[in-house]
């Protein structure tokens, strides 16, 4: 009976686990296993077939594969945790690679890491922020992650201003935190947003689309 009841699990386990080449622009349900192909085969271009997509840092591979929202690295596995329509976008240098996200229609947004965003200061805390984002908890902000801010020369940041920013911090664990400059220390058009203009929210599928 144990090994009768062992081959359905293993089976469905075989089915669960797909080429993503095969299913992208197609919708994939959470708990699904990602192949792509190995950026590197010693054999030669398709002598390996598909695999696992190996993420572990011993694994060579020509191009850096990104995972986007509704994809989780599980050791050196690609799993599905959101359910909707795959997406992938190729890389500019051509290398390989590229960044998987899975597109669903949610309404709360989830902060991601590199994600720029506008939110609204709801509270000062000390020397941080705090900035609703739409997410399920506010984001901090420090008064230093401004172009040219330092002890001396703080930012003009009031409650109820506009900020717009990227994440730097985006974890499942901890609070997200944004910042006001790129990797060089520059604005680079972040920052306090002016008085002119509106607000109004509007559906994430809109906002990927734009």
């Amino acid at each position: 009976m144990a090994e009768a009841a062992g081959v359905p699990a293993e089976s469905l386990a075989g089915c669960r686990a797909r080429a993503a080449r095969t299913v992208l622009d197609q919708v994939v349900l959470p708990g699904e296993e990602l192949l792509l192909p190995e950026q590197e085969d010693g054999e030669g271009p398709g002598g390996a077939g598909e695999r696992p997509l190996r993420l572990n840092a011993a694994a060579r591979s020509r191009g850096r594969v990104v995972c986007g929202p509704g994809l989780r690295r599980c050791g050196d596995r690609l799993l599905v945790t959101k359910c909707g329509r795959l997406r992938h976008k190729e890389p500019g240098s051509g290398s390989g690679g590229g960044v998987y996200w899975v597109d669903s229609q949610q309404k709360r947004y989830v902060p991601v890491k590199g994600d720029h965003v506008i939110g609204i200061v709801t509270a000062k805390s000390g020397d941080i922020f705090k900035v609703d984002v739409g997410g399920s908890e506010p984001a901090s902000l420090s008064y230093l992650a401004f172009e040219g801010a330092t002890k001396r020369n703080r930012p003009n940041v009031q409650v109820g201003d506009l900020i717009y920013g990227q994440f730097v911090v985006a974890n499942k664990d901890m609070e997200p935190e944004m910042v006001c400059i790129d990797s060089c220390g520059r604005a680079n058009g972040m920052g306090v947003i002016g008085q002119d203009g509106l607000l109004f929210k509007v559906t994430l599928g809109l906002i990927r689309k734009l």
